[in-house]
């Protein structure tokens, strides 16, 4: 009885705005129509099975589809069709407000071709003097996520984004990057592009582990033994492997050298891994780490901050001192002489 009460209230308070919004039709074009008789003019960004996600100017509210009698888009332009950096920029802001360096919103499903197209930039090249992997942005503000055995022992880093042009991609590299945190157990280290400019960055979003199925179709791009920008596909063939105490998401989408640090994409474009093993004299066999761990890195990055002084920086386990007695106990001695069991 209170939720429905509650439900009164904000559907008043949004009877306000949608007659006050009808003086600027202009401004916003679709319409929703509520049970309880209320109309709401603003701009529907999202639609989900059981909610529309509606701007109405001053705020987004979520209106469930329960309690609308009608709606209507009246802008020419899909949702499928718009961009979804754009798309979800109103509804996942407050995240970042709230200290956390990454968004996530729930994005419909497409195709892999859509995915592809709407967050390959977001997949990047790290290098080092010792080698090379991928990694994947975070936000607009050049945060990146990479593995740690990508960039360890080195802080010469160098980051190449491929944008979109006219005839295919361009590469931007960039060489002013600084270590922000690492975790050797987990593998992971956050990165931060200094150097990035007016350069406008595409990122992307981090999914939710609880959503992810045995099944379901997944991606990885990557760059593989230096193939730039490569994509291999394939399912989730267990959400669960063990190794070494941790948990990781095992795929059949092939993942080589090259792709350690790149992201694991399901079919709504979301990040559900960071991939970073793989038998490469066995196909089939690729191991992601998931998506909340990665979270659990990031939100508490400053007790993994890297230390500029220790290239090293991490933990290890120390082995326990060895017994320097090396005979055995004298009571142990007594009972072996007297012959009692």
């Amino acid at each position: 009885m209170f939720e429905r009460r509650g439900h009164k209230r904000l559907y008043i308070f949004v009877g306000l705005w949608a007659c006050a919004l009808c003086l600027v039709p202009d401004l916003f074009g679709d319409t929703i129509v509520l049970k309880e008789g209320q109309k709401l003019t603003g701009n529907i960004l999202a639609e989900k099975d059981t909610q529309l996600y509606v701007d109405i100017g001053v705020t987004v509210l979520t209106v469930p589809k329960e309690d609308i009698l009608e709606y209507e888009y009246t802008d020419e332009l899909k949702i499928e069709d718009a961009d979804v950096n754009d798309l979800y920029a109103e509804i996942d802001r407050p995240q970042l407000s709230a200290g956390r360096l990454y968004r996530a919103a729930n994005l419909e499903k497409a195709t892999i071709e859509e995915c592809v197209d709407a967050f390959s930039e977001a997949v990047v090249k790290v290098s080092s003097p010792a080698g090379m992997g991928s990694g994947f942005f975070l936000n607009e503000e050049g945060y990146l996520i990479t593995n740690y055995h990508v960039i360890e022992r080195e802080t010469k880093i160098e980051v190449t984004v491929f944008q979109k042009a006219k005839h295919g991609f361009e590469k931007k590299k960039f060489k002013k990057v600084r270590i922000e945190a690492i975790n050797p157990f987990v593998d992971l280290a956050l990165l931060k592009v200094e150097d990035i400019g007016d350069t406008k960055i595409t990122y992307a979003y981090l999914g939710d582990i609880d959503d992810i199925k045995v099944g379901e179709e997944v991606f990885a791009i990557g760059n593989p033994l230096g193939l730039e920008r490569t994509v291999t596909d394939g399912v989730i063939s267990t959400r669960n492997r063990a190794f070494e105490g941790l948990v990781y998401i095992q795929t059949n989408a092939d993942i080589n050298p090259g792709n350690s640090g790149g992201p694991l994409f399901n079919l709504a474009g979301e990040v559900i891994g960071v991939t970073n093993m793989g038998y490469i004299f066995f196909g089939g066999l690729g191991f992601a780490i998931p998506v909340d761990y990665v979270k659990h890195f990031i939100e508490n990055r400053d007790a993994f901050v890297y230390d500029k002084d220790n290239p090293n920086t991490g933990f290890r386990y120390f082995q326990p001192d060895r017994r320097r007695n090396k005979t055995g106990p004298k009571s142990l001695k007594d009972k072996n002489a007297s012959g009692e069991p």
